[in-house]
């Protein structure tokens, strides 16, 4: 375990005692078990820890719609930069938040491609999409750790 992530690590975990922090092979907040899975190898590890803790301490539990996840991490990024650097006095640089915002704004993208003729979609409801200017509909998987998957719907 490399030393330079000890410190914040045992600071926030003596300070939220009412979460469990695991180690895995990359970060996440798991709401219902209330468990933040985090990376020792990440090069970002301070970062991305207070980013997961965030969701977190802002209730972040489950999404409805794709967009909504957006928002979510946004705010989380905000917080984590705005109190909990302050708080912990640790830097989070734009450039890490640019990027992984730039990870979500690419999966939703994909998601909301239609399969029929590449134009953009709309989400109707959770996981189904209709074509703006085809009408083709699909339904996609959840696809945030896996491959994404779009599959012909006859909903209407």
């Amino acid at each position: 375990m490399p030393s330079t992530t000890q410190p914040l690590l045992e600071r926030v975990e003596h300070d939220h005692p009412d979460l469990t922090f695991s180690p895995g092979e990359a970060f996440e907040w798991q709401p219902t078990a209330r468990v933040i899975i985090y990376d020792h190898a990440d090069p970002y590890f301070d970062a991305r820890l207070l980013h997961e803790l965030s969701h977190a301490l802002l209730g972040h539990l489950r999404y409805e719609r794709d967009i909504d996840l957006i928002s979510m991490e946004r705010d989380a990024w905000q917080h984590a930069r705005l109190e909990l650097g302050r708080k912990y006095q640790t830097d989070i640089p734009g450039d890490i938040i640019d990027h992984d915002m730039d990870t979500y704004r690419e999966w939703l993208h994909a998601r909301s491609t239609c399969p029929s003729c590449s134009a953009t979609g709309m989400e109707t409801k959770k996981h189904r999409y209709r074509c703006l200017a085809c009408g083709h509909m699909w339904r996609v998987n959840e696809a945030r750790t896996c491959a994404l998957r779009r599959y012909r719907t006859s909903e209407h």
